[in-house]
């Protein structure tokens, strides 16, 4: 049972002050998941202790568990499409609940990336000689992607779809390469084989995968995405967003950590495509 089902259960069992807040949430989840306690508790118009003990009273830690709860209960799939999604809606309704599904699965992969590990893989690209990035099916989209990022950045990169190319790839790897291995389950037996191949030849395997997964366990790195998506039965959606986030987000930390002068370089190049583009219309 999900959060918010749960408040709904529940709501008669609640206190006068605690059913307020329960009708705020209900009311409006998507403004409760990024408002902050002194905001919940003045819309519900009840002191900020009212919220905490409300949220306790829902089996969650506090005010910023419950929030991570609430998310996820917003952004649970449905096949192919949004647990939200209506074969009724129009366009207007499932465009804006797509939209709110897939912020409220960011809002929960925000807070459970782990900023160190993110700080270590950011010192590993940065040193290393070569960097290879490899996904398949829908997180081959999301390696291509950092492919396009890093290519930029004047250090060899390596990105290839095919399995038996990304095979040959590892078996020429050496201690300097950094090999990223993307899969949201982190149970596709071809990646999991890659990251054994990779290792083997001593380079440095980074996963961006779920936490212990099969994948998981043959990384040096696993930055993990808590992202509630079973992509088992449901076509890929917001995990591979999240994906899309925490490659732009290692791609930034690449691009401060090598300092003012690396960014004057990308500074040129982006110069260089200016002439390929026509000129912004000022009318």
């Amino acid at each position: 049972m999900n959060i918010l089902e749960k408040i709904t259960q529940q709501k008669a069992a609640f206190s006068k002050s605690e059913r307020k807040v329960a009708e705020i949430i209900l009311a409006d989840p998507q403004t409760a998941i990024h408002s902050s306690i002194a905001t919940l508790a003045k819309m519900s118009d009840v002191s900020e202790p009212t919220v905490n003990r409300f949220c306790r009273r829902l089996d969650t830690k506090g005010f910023p568990d419950f929030k991570l709860h609430l998310a996820q209960s917003l952004a649970n799939g449905t096949p192919y499409v949004n647990r939200h999604v209506e074969e009724s809606d129009g366009p207007d309704e499932y465009t804006k609940k797509i939209f709110e599904s897939t912020m409220a699965s960011l809002e929960v992969a925000r807070q459970s990336v782990d900023v160190n590990k993110v700080n270590r893989a950011v010192d590993l690209l940065t040193q290393a000689q070569k960097i290879s990035f490899f996904g398949l099916g829908a997180s081959a989209s999301v390696a291509h992607d950092a492919l396009n990022k890093f290519f930029r950045f004047n250090v060899p990169v390596v990105y290839f779809e095919d399995i038996l190319m990304q095979r040959m790839s590892c078996m020429n790897c050496n201690e300097d390469d950094v090999v990223v291995l993307i899969s949201h389950t982190g149970r596709t037996k071809s990646l999991v084989e890659i990251a054994q191949i990779a290792r083997g030849n001593d380079a440095t395997v980074i996963g961006i995968t779920s936490e212990a997964s099969p994948l998981a366990k043959e990384c040096n790195l696993v930055l993990s995405l808590d992202v509630p998506e079973d992509t088992d039965m449901y076509m890929p959606m917001a995990s591979r967003i999240a994906q899309l986030t925490l490659i732009d987000i290692l791609a930034t930390g690449f691009t401060l950590r090598r300092g003012g002068k690396f960014r004057e370089n990308l500074k040129r190049v982006k110069d260089t495509l200016r002439g390929s583009r026509y000129e912004k219309r000022q009318d």
